[in-house]
């Protein structure tokens, strides 16, 4: 790997340096909380507006039922609130932490429950356990609820590929990047940096998505598909180009990437809608 870019030294005085390290600290302090955001809120809310047109109608029926009461009663409404979950419920929050994401050791992208995923405690393990929740009538409206809120989320985070990653930077938090002569983190860079840099906002957005060629339909979904969606992903990272040359992102860069971004949502959305219409829609229809 080579090293990061260097940036502008700055002579900082004695009071600025100790707040500089205090600053090194909190984000130390903070680090962990950085690891469960994919996409941030917008990419989120994309994914949940495109999956939600293709809902079928039972399907569509029984979201509407169980979001009852939310305040944004929608897919879209409620696609961030995994990531909120720290201040909502904090030990729900801090036990959900790893189902966020999924470190793949195998350098070739393939995932294995044993090593990358013990006691199903990864994004792959977490969508597959809430899906079958979301699935089952006997359960009470309440975990369907939650599972359908987990659900809307994970598929989101198993599409942002630096979650599901080899993990040896910390899904690319850890991989410090110069971009526009400001310092960041690859991860952040794919969180949001990429789709800000379009300049457009929420519908803008999802028009030019939706316009996007729709990915092949699969049916019925594979039991496998969590598996084979993070296996994809991790591939992406693993691509030539995905990790910036020296650490610089550059506009050949943004250019580059900005598509596979634009193709890993449009993904999730659509995939988003094939696993509710498997938890909730008509079997007939599948």
């Amino acid at each position: 790997m080579s090293a990061p870019a260097r940036l502008c030294p700055v002579l900082l005085r004695p009071r600025a340096a100790r707040h500089r390290r205090r600053g090194a600290l909190l984000l130390l302090l903070l680090a962990p909380a950085l690891d469960a955001l994919a996409w941030g809120q917008l990419g989120h809310r994309l994914v949940a507006g495109m999956a939600e047109p293709h809902l079928q109608p039972q399907a569509r029926a029984e979201v509407a039922r169980l979001l009852q009461g939310e305040a944004e009663p929608t897919l879209t409404g409620i696609a961030s609130w995994a990531d909120d979950l720290r201040s909502i419920d904090p030990d729900l929050g801090k036990r959900s932490s790893r189902w966020h994401y999924v470190n793949i050791a195998d350098p070739g992208c393939v995932f294995d429950p044993e090593t990358d995923c013990r006691d199903g405690d990864c994004v792959v393990g977490a969508l597959e356990r809430q899906a079958a929740i979301l699935a089952d009538p006997k359960r009470s409206d309440d975990e369907r609820r939650q599972a359908l809120k987990f659900v809307v989320h994970f598929v989101g985070d198993v599409h942002q590929p630096l979650h599901a990653s080899h993990g040896t930077d910390r899904g690319g938090n850890d991989y410090q990047v110069n971009w526009n002569g400001q310092g960041s983190n690859l991860h952040s860079l794919w969180d949001s940096g990429l789709l800000r840099s379009a300049g457009l906002g929420e519908a803008a957005w999802l028009a030019r998505l939706q316009a996007l060629p729709a990915p092949a339909p699969v049916s019925p979904l594979p039991a496998e598909a969590p598996r084979l969606w993070a296996e994809q992903s991790c591939r992406r990272v693993n691509a030539p180009g995905f990790y910036p040359r020296g650490h610089v992102v550059g506009q050949a860069y943004v250019d580059a990437q900005l598509p596979v971004a634009e193709r890993q949502l449009r993904l999730a959305g659509d995939r988003l809608a094939a696993v509710l219409n498997a938890a909730l829609g008509d079997p007939a229809s599948q």
